[in-house]
């Protein structure tokens, strides 16, 4: 028997009691676990119409076992794995309770609980990270909420583990494109600043009510999220700048892990606070409410101006089946002059790296522009000075792509450079970093010198200061004021 039904026993164990949700990669069921005499929730993993069955099997077994090793009171347990043919079937726990899109059809959420359960999504998210698996369908029916009130991300139905084959990568994306992030929509590497977008669009639907990005077709959807700048939110006054952050569409400015949980750190009422201590999670520190800007994209964005052709070619190609989007590698490498360029695959999300603007990537040995360069930019292994950092494009994406990202950045901004992180310890290798060299006295002059240029956000520029001491990695300036933010070294 392939299939699953009301009353079949998988290795006379596991009786399937009922269903308790289908989706695109399969069904999920209650069971009864005979053994242990208490109820389980089993998955029926299938295949996407297309794709390899033995492959894909092969690959949620990965995912699987990665999965089973994390223990973790946000992220939903493998129990144990039915190894059976053509498809298998995970064996988890059983979450009593609702979920987060069933807790929003009663309206929006107070600020402070969509605080709280971000904050426990994000150390989930961390858990996961950290063994090498990205979720890639963080959304609001996939976080779990406990009878406690406590959070847990669940469906890692289309998970993907470090150096495995995803279905991504055989021509097809699963999940919602109004969570998607923008470099995935592309079909560029993926990270987990992906998944930390997802939940930054997950949040920004709990306490506003509604999706920013929705539209009335699945093409014109993804368009939106690839090329329109999102509104800013009217109900979040606290949580303005953890949207902010986490909706950043260069995946290499936006907010890691650990940025995020601090920005989530805003004020909670008492009972909040005694819901999450019921939970077992400690109540936050107090932050004031800090008033927020939504980043500007970029005007000349490849991806803005190519909004209406995206739209149209995905509307003659898009085939939609079960929760199944195909056909959605939308661009040439080149197209990661937008900035949509990933991190390193997976990294532990809970590492301590620089703040949030690795954005304007980490810059380094300088590289010959295409045009000619300022009389003022620093040579070569210039160690001790403050920049402006513009923008980024990973080494990985070739030379074009970066010439191009400097040509965009030129618009504005005519004098920048370009600069290879490598050299610089205080800068994560691996970047061409596009730059305004000065120079700059502090991070602050900095700032003010992309102002003028109309350069007002994150993701748009930050003062970077460049030494060959790792410890000088701490000193970024963000256009808003911060906890993180370092403009001087005094």
């Amino acid at each position: 028997m392939s299939g699953g039904s009301v009353g079949r026993v998988l290795e006379e164990r596991f009786e399937l009691l009922d269903q308790l949700g289908v989706g695109g990669m399969g069904t999920v069921w209650r069971a009864r676990d005979l053994v242990l005499h208490r109820d389980v929730a089993v998955k029926e993993v299938r295949p996407v119409d297309g794709a390899d069955p033995d492959e894909t099997r092969e690959r949620v077994l990965r995912e699987a076992r990665a999965l089973a090793r994390v223990s973790h009171p946000n992220v939903v347990t493998v129990h144990h794995i039915v190894d059976e043919r053509p498809h298998p079937w995970l064996v988890m726990e059983l979450v009593e309770g609702s979920n987060l899109q069933d807790r929003l059809r009663t309206g929006p959420l107070p600020e402070q609980e969509v605080a709280r359960i971000g904050r426990q999504v994000v150390a989930g998210l961390q858990a996961i990270h950290a063994v090498g698996i990205l979720h890639r369908d963080i959304k609001p029916a996939n976080v779990l909420l406990r009878a406690d009130g406590r959070a847990v991300l669940a469906d890692f139905g289309i998970a993907s583990v470090e150096g495995t084959t995803s279905i991504t990568q055989i021509g097809q994306v699963v999940g919602s494109p109004e969570f998607m992030a923008p470099e995935r929509l592309s079909g560029l590497p993926e990270g987990p600043a992906a998944d930390l977008w997802s939940l930054g669009m997950t949040l920004f639907v709990a306490v506003e009510g509604h999706s920013p990005m929705r539209r009335k077709t699945t093409a014109a959807t993804m368009s939106a999220v690839l090329s329109e700048r999102i509104p800013p939110p009217e109900r979040a006054v606290a949580l303005r700048p953890a949207l902010e952050a986490l909706l950043i569409k260069e995946p290499t400015s936006r907010a890691d892990a650990s940025e995020a949980a601090h920005l989530l750190s805003v004020p909670i009422d008492s009972a909040t606070a005694t819901t999450e201590a019921g939970a077992g999670v400690p109540p936050a520190a107090h932050t004031p409410p800090v008033p927020m800007t939504v980043p500007r994209r970029l005007r000349s964005s490849p991806l803005r101006r190519r909004g209406a052709a995206v739209a149209g070619a995905l509307a003659g190609a898009l085939v939609l089946a079960g929760g199944m989007y195909a056909g959605l590698h939308l661009g040439s490498t080149d197209d990661r002059a937008d900035g949509a360029g990933s991190t390193s695959s997976v990294a532990t999300a809970s590492s301590s790296r620089a703040p949030r603007t690795e954005s304007s990537a980490p810059p380094s040995a300088v590289v010959a522009p295409p045009a000619s360069p300022p009389s003022s930019a620093p040579p070569a292994k210039t160690s001790g000075v403050w920049i402006a950092q513009l923008a980024s494009e990973p080494v990985s994406a070739g030379t074009a792509a970066r010439d191009r990202r400097l040509r965009d950045v030129r618009r504005t901004v005519p004098g920048a450079r370009v600069l290879r992180s490598d050299q610089y310890a205080a800068l994560r290798s691996g970047y061409w970093v596009v730059y305004a060299p000065g120079p700059f006295a502090t991070g602050r002059a900095a700032l003010k010198f992309c102002a003028g240029h109309g350069r007002v956000t994150a993701s748009q520029c930050v003062g970077r200061y460049l030494s060959d001491k790792a410890a000088d990695r701490v000193y970024i300036c963000y256009p808003r004021a911060s906890a993180k933010s370092r403009c001087t070294r005094s």
